[in-house]
């Protein structure tokens, strides 16, 4: 049995990032709670209105897109593929969209994430999963609640996508991946609940 915990999809967070540093209220079904970390925001770095329209009538259909990409199992043969492109190739470039999936940046340009509010949101971001590696496999959630685990993997299940977010959120994303929020992952209850939503 083999489970990939996704923790740091940088589009995703990216989305997040910006749909609270830019106070856009993107409308959809299925849409993420608020971070549990609130980004600081720069009213000096806030674009013109027509822009942020624009922005929040593009967010829910990118946050969708990079959500189910987020959930893919990683296709060794795409690694391949990058390794033998050249750099600053049309291919390489091709193999690492490929790799990464639909971002922010590639539709609107790096400008709303090159700030440092986001760099410094996204150091903390990057501390806290660091720290919460550092507990035993024994007290982790897979290995806590390993027999819920188990019958998700027999209907299918073969990662889960966890996002800093408020409050529990569960969705799948894909044939063979679950969407969770931290907070849902950390609370035995909730982590087993959202388990049993895969079979």
């Amino acid at each position: 049995m083999v489970i990939s915990v996704e923790d740091r999809a940088a589009p995703l967070l990216e989305l997040l990032w910006i749909r609270e540093a830019y106070a856009l209220r993107p409308h959809g079904d299925d849409l993420p709670p608020l971070l549990s970390d609130t980004p600081r925001v720069d009213p000096v770095d806030q674009p013109p209105a027509p822009t942020l329209q624009e922005w929040e009538n593009a967010w829910p259909l990118l946050w969708v897109a990079a959500a189910r990409h987020a959930g893919r199992e990683s296709d060794p043969a795409l690694h391949e593929r990058l390794r033998q492109t050249v750099n600053g190739s049309r291919e390489r470039l091709d193999a690492l969209q490929e790799i990464v999936g639909p971002t922010w940046r590639d539709q609107f340009g790096p400008d709303a994430l090159d700030r440092p509010s986001h760099r410094d949101w996204d150091q903390v971001d990057f501390e806290a999963k660091i720290a919460a590696r550092r507990i035993s496999f024994e007290d982790s959630p897979l290995r806590r609640d390993v027999d819920a685990v188990v019958r998700a993997w027999r209907a299918g299940m073969t990662k889960i996508v966890t996002i800093p977010c408020r409050g529990e959120h569960t969705r799948r994303v894909g044939d063979n991946a679950l969407m969770i929020t931290e907070n849902t992952m950390a609370s035995r209850e909730a982590f087993r609940h959202a388990l049993e939503t895969f079979g």
